[in-house]
């Protein structure tokens, strides 16, 4: 498949660019082919395409646990990949949305 790296790990257990803006996500997307870990477009920052637009890698994978479905940003589809490297999901423990202790009060009203 193109644009995906198999051996590639994630770039960590949450949003990348949050974390170091101080941020807050609702779900966490994986890039196929940098292992960039994004905030879903649900989120206030959508690092996810952000990435996307940045870099012109098109395809995600959920990091959320029990999913693993893939998405194309070029054709805006769901579509089926290959098994990334581990890990394939953030943290069972860690708080949807997250990360702990960043979220506000208010998440609900700030979403997209």
């Amino acid at each position: 498949m193109e644009a995906v790296n198999v051996s590639q790990p994630p770039s960590g257990d949450g949003c990348a660019d949050c974390l170091v803006a101080g941020g807050w996500w609702v779900h966490l997307r994986r890039c196929a082919a940098c292992g960039h870990i994004g905030c879903c477009d649900t989120s206030p920052m959508q690092h996810g395409t952000k990435h996307f637009q940045e870099t012109g890698h098109p395809v995600i994978q959920s990091y959320e646990p029990g999913e693993d479905w893939f998405w194309d940003f070029r054709t805006d589809e769901a579509l089926d990949g290959p098994e990334l490297a581990p890990p394939h999901h953030h943290p069972v423990d860690q708080p949807v949305p997250g990360p702990a202790g960043a979220v506000p009060v208010d998440w609900r009203s700030q979403l997209n």
